[in-house]
């Protein structure tokens, strides 16, 4: 069964695979997309770091630096833009750290990884010990919103409006995404084929975009218009829609061991862009 969340820093330090082909044809990179910057994981550098990118292709540039044996992966933006969440082994721990853009030290939040902010940037979802938690980011104060008896919960995203938050869950049958109130709940469940998990919101939140075993795919929240955005060979995963929810973002790998690459594609599906080569390059976000 696929280990959903292979961004993860524990798995992530295993992700360094052989060069080789892509199935996908990549598009003409010149493609007008939406604006922004889009900052992702690569170890192009040697370790695991957090790097940025325009949409274009251009101003690629390395935004952590650490020591050899400490990873920096997983990283999102802030909703002003302004700073980035990410999972690092800083220390000799996993814990969520956050970087201001303008050039500040990363600032270590707690243990945890694979977070993400609220809409009013005042809270953050996470995972610790493969468990739901949110936590507020001023006052400190944490509260776990999966089950008690919930194994293996990973990716939570938060719904723009703030109420909901969507996460998956393994069990020995597969995985599930599910939906749960951000100030905790009874879970319900979105979709439980195909190995779906990682899920994140358009920006609209009438969509999710997540990952199958092997593609990208998008559903309404309800469960309903469940569509395939990605149908190459090798694997497709991570992706985020962009800004304006017209485009997604993803990364593709031979095989589940990459190496990894980052393209773009319509949000309604086809001719893939190349975006990054050249080593592995993995969870992009984009604002």
């Amino acid at each position: 069964m696929k280990n959903f969340r292979v961004g993860s820093v524990v798995a992530l330090m295993l992700y360094f695979g052989v060069p080789a082909a892509l199935a996908a044809e990549p598009a003409d990179s010149s493609s007008a997309v939406a604006p922004g910057l889009i900052v992702f994981s690569s170890d192009r550098s040697g370790p695991w770091r957090i790097w940025s990118v325009r949409p274009d292709g251009s101003g690629l540039r390395a935004l952590t630096e650490a020591t050899p044996d400490e990873n920096d992966v997983d990283p999102v933006f802030s909703p002003d833009g302004k700073s980035i969440l990410f999972s690092s082994t800083r220390g000799g721990e996993v814990g969520l750290w956050k970087l201001s853009l303008g050039g500040n030290k990363p600032e270590r939040i707690c243990d945890g990884d694979q977070a993400e902010w609220s809409a009013d940037g005042r809270r953050i979802a996470f995972r610790r010990q493969e468990r739901i938690y949110v936590r507020d980011l001023v006052g400190g104060g944490e509260r776990c919103i999966s089950p008690a008896d919930w194994p293996h919960c990973s990716g939570p995203a938060w719904s723009p409006d703030g109420k909901r938050i969507a996460f998956a869950c393994r069990w020995d049958a597969g995985n599930a995404i599910f939906l749960v109130d951000s100030e905790g709940g009874q879970p319900t469940k979105v979709y439980d084929k195909q190995g779906a998990c990682e899920p994140h919101w358009s920006p609209d939140g009438t969509r999710i975009v997540y990952e199958t075993e092997t593609h990208i795919a998008t559903i309404a929240p309800d469960g309903t218009k469940n569509r395939l955005v990605t149908y190459f060979g090798g694997v497709q995963r991570y992706g985020r829609f962009s800004p304006d929810g017209k485009s997604i973002v993803y990364c593709q790998g031979a095989s589940e061991r990459g190496p990894w690459e980052l393209y773009i594609i319509p949000a309604q599906g086809g001719t893939p862009a190349l975006l990054t080569e050249g080593n592995s390059d993995m969870n992009p976000d984009w604002h």
